[in-house]
Order: structure tokens, then sequence, then C-alpha cells
């Protein structure tokens, strides 16, 4: 095996936390954080709280093994990496993605089975990596079994940093913002400039994938590129956004001291990427039908539809207990947000099952799930889920605003606080364990970059739209009432 394709201590197949954690230790990324650099990543306290939750999801999946893991080759391996043949097998996946979803009620959008899935689709399209010329495809099957054999955890990038958004990246007054290649060596090539957005930058690998839609013109093809990296790779750094861990514990900020996966951008400087890391390389048609053509997007849309499917149950759970504690069943208001919400929940699930149902074989042999379905259901969402917060809003209202704190609850005024902010069915405590879960769900800084993260999941939502239109232009049914307005 190649050096660019190994690590100092392997572990074959499905990993534990402690691995995840040595590994992190042994091989940490650089990573900067309000104009510093994280000298210990696992330990530093705004990320903390994230690296335990992703270590304690590795030993998640061995909690439920016979959902999540599967036998290849006589060892057991995370069935995200499955390439899917037939319907079983699909099913298969989406038990296991319905099962990792649930380790974090939906709140993990980079659940390292999300790019897992795209792994798994290149390397069952691999020869589609073969088209542009260039015999890439050795790469892919090698990538894709050295990540499934070591279970590694990926973060990816598809976007160039633009000033001028109506131009490529090579067109910008300052052309060397965005990621290009900068020399190309018999070993390798040269990388420097930004990519958008890395989220989980403390993963063990990064993926950066073809930016859409690039022009066909010689001047593009230094951007036209696909790669794999360690994150700990020599000259690429991670500028940090702000942590949406406050720091206040689980009790006080269930998720947001659970489920900080963190955003970036990352900085090339003159970084090296072996052949062997190479994906596709100077080839704007393969890029532009990078994940289309292997049937990538149909993958991570069905895992991403998984996880807003546990998401929504999440949701539905938790206005379900708001409503009993304070009593507002009475209310007909309350019954048709609720009916929102579960509505939202049906379509999800109906989206699912149609892609199963509608599952055919790509050109290379892989089953991808129907992609109609999947286009429906990460159209809605967007839509959906700020409406869901604003639910929990809406019912939880001022009682969102002033919570007391697990601090406040051992101190002195405890007294005058189980007087003051029990409910109809609640006592003190539980309304404001309960309301501080809604809080950081509808209100914190947790819960406005889920509803960021959600609106803009999939790129911009008009530009969906505009995809939608174009490729659905709905002729039989034109003809059809065309028909019926010329029937006598």
């Amino acid at each position: 095996m190649s050096k660019a394709l190994a690590l100092d201590s392997e572990y074959q197949g499905a990993r534990k936390g402690a691995d995840f954690l040595r590994h992190l230790e042994a091989c940490p990324p650089e990573l900067w954080y309000q104009g510093k650099r994280v000298e210990n990543v696992r330990n530093f306290a705004p990320l903390k709280n994230g690296v335990a939750t992703l270590a304690a999801l590795y030993d998640y999946q061995w909690d439920h093994s016979v959902l999540m893991l599967e036998t290849v080759d006589d060892r057991k391996v995370s069935r995200s990496f499955s390439i899917t043949k037939d319907r079983s097998d699909l099913l298969a996946v989406g038990k296991a993605l319905l099962t990792g979803a649930q380790f974090s009620q939906g709140m993990l959008g980079r659940d390292p089975a999300y790019l897992n899935r795209s792994i798994a689709s290149f390397a069952g399209s691999a020869d589609f990596f073969d088209i542009g010329g260039r015999t890439f495809s050795h790469n892919v099957k090698e990538y894709f079994r050295f990540v499934r054999d070591n279970d590694l955890a990926l973060t990816h990038t598809i976007l160039n940093p633009r000033a001028n958004r109506r131009i490529g990246p090579a067109f910008q007054d300052d052309p060397t913002v965005s990621a290009h290649v900068t020399r190309e060596t018999d070993a390798g090539i040269y990388i420097t400039g930004a990519r958008l957005v890395a989220t989980l930058p403390f993963a063990d690998e990064i993926a950066v994938f073809p930016a859409r839609l690039l022009d066909v013109s010689d001047a593009s093809k230094d951007y036209a590129f696909a790669f794999v990296l360690p994150t700990s790779t020599a000259g690429l750094k991670f500028i940090c956004r702000d942590s949406v861990d406050y720091g206040m514990g689980p009790k006080n900020h269930p998720l947001g001291a659970r489920y900080e996966e963190m955003d970036a951008v990352a900085l090339f400087d003159n970084v090296f990427v072996p052949w062997e890391r190479v994906f596709c390389y100077r080839d704007i048609d393969i890029c532009n039908q990078f994940y289309d053509a292997t049937g990538a997007t149909a993958h991570i849309t069905y895992q991403v539809v998984c996880k807003n499917i546990v998401k929504i149950e999440f949701f539905l759970g938790l206005i379900s207990l708001m409503i009993r504690g304070s009593g507002l069943e009475g209310f007909q208001h309350i019954h048709e947000k609720m009916a929102d919400v579960w509505a939202g929940w049906q379509a999800m699930k109906a989206f699912k099952s149609a892609s199963e149902a509608g599952a055919r074989l790509n050109d290379f042999g892989m089953l991808v799930p129907d992609w109609n379905p999947l286009e429906a259901a990460r159209f809605m969402f967007p839509r959906l889920y700020p409406r869901i917060v604003e639910i929990v809003q809406q019912i939880g209202a001022s009682g969102l605003v002033t919570l007391p704190t697990s601090e406040d609850l051992d101190g002195p005024l405890r007294a005058e606080i189980d007087k003051c902010f029990q409910s109809m069915r609640l006592e003190a405590a539980d309304k404001i364990d309960l309301y501080r879960l809604a809080w950081d769900a509808s209100v914190s800084a947790f819960a406005g970059r889920q509803v960021l993260y959600e609106r803009f999941f999939f790129g911009d939502p008009v530009h969906m739209a505009t995809r939608i239109f174009r490729n659905n232009p709905c002729s039989d049914l034109m003809d059809r009432v065309n028909g019926f307005i010329r029937a006598k």
C-alpha cells in the first residue's frame, strides 16, 4: 500500500471512539480559533465536547452493530460504506442511517455517514473516473478501501470563495484566492488558496471535491480537481468560526454542549497532493458530472433525508412534551401547529420510501435511490425546518427567555424558583430542563446555526428551484391539458 494510503497504526474495520481519539492526538489538524492556533484539539474547550461526541458515535455503532455494521472480508465495517447492488442492500443502509442519526437526534449534519455514502458511490461507479482520458478509477477504489477499512471520518469542501458571485474563480480580480493548482510534478500537484466550508475540521481526512458549474475554459482548469488528504497535511490550515458551545455543560446547553461539529475555511499554502490521492484533474466536464453520474448526490441526499426524519421526530417529541407539560392540548391553534410538523414528518418518510421503491442501477452497476422524491425532499425541508423551529418558539413564548440555570437550581433561591417556574403538569426543575432543551433547539446560537445550515445545506434554494424547473418541463402534462381543452 502507498504511504499516502496508510496509517502509522492501522485498525482494521469499524473502530471505537478510543481509536479516533488516539489518531486525532497523533495527527492533529492545524486549527485556528480567534486568532490563535489550537494547541490541543482534543482538549480545547470550544471543541472538546464535539470531539468527544464524535468518539462516542464510533462506540455507538458497536452498541448497534446488528444494524450499523456488516461483515466484509472477515472484518466488521460500517454499513454506511455499503456499495448497494439491490434493494435489500439499500433498505439495510437506510436502517443503519436512521439508527445512526438517532444518536444525535439528527443534529449532526456531518455525521461521517454522509461522506461515507459519497465515497461508496464513487467506488461503486469507479469507471466514471476514467472517462476523461486519465485513469483515476484505481485511486478511487483504493481510497474507498482505505477509508472503509480504517473507518475514518471525513470533512469536505465544495465551494470557492468569490467576491464577485457572477463569475468563476479564474476571473475574479484576484484569481489566487480560491484553491488552485500552482505546480504539477511527476509525484503530484501543489495547491494554494481557500475553500469553503469545511464542517467537522477535526475529522481524519478532507475531501476537496469539485465546485459545481465551472465554466468550460482553459482558465478554469487550474480549479478543476478532486482530491483527498489527511487534515494534518503540512500547509493545510482551518480557520474556525465562534463555537456554539457556550461552555455551560449539557444540563444548561443540552444540544450545543454535545453537538458542536464546527465549520471552518480551509486554507491551502503550497499543499502537496500525491497523484494516488487525486480523483480527477483539469477536466471540467468530469467535475460537472462528478456527483450526479456516480449517484453520489442521490446517496448523500438519501442519508440527509434519513437524518431529517429523525430530526423531525425529535421536534415532535419535544413539542408534545411542551404541550402536555403546560396543558395546551385544548387550543386549536396548537393542534394546527402540531399537524404542520406531523405532516412534514410523514412527507419525509414517504419521500424516503418512494426513493427506495424507484431505485435503479446506474450505468456502472450501483443501485441508486430514485432522485425525484429526494429532490422534492431537499427542496421542501429548508422551508419546513425554520417553520418547525418557529413553532417551538411560539409554544414556548416568554418561557424560553427567562430560564434559570442549573447553578440557580443549586443556589439559595431554589425555593422561589420551585414556586415561580412550575407549569400545569411539571415541577419547576422538570420544566426548566425541558425548556432549556427547547431554547437550545430554537433560540440559542446552536439553534441559529442549525436553521442557517438547513436553509443552505444543498446550496442556494433559488438555484435549486431553477434546476427543478429546467429538469421538469411537464411536457406530457401540458399535452394532457391541451387535449382536454381541445376535446369537444
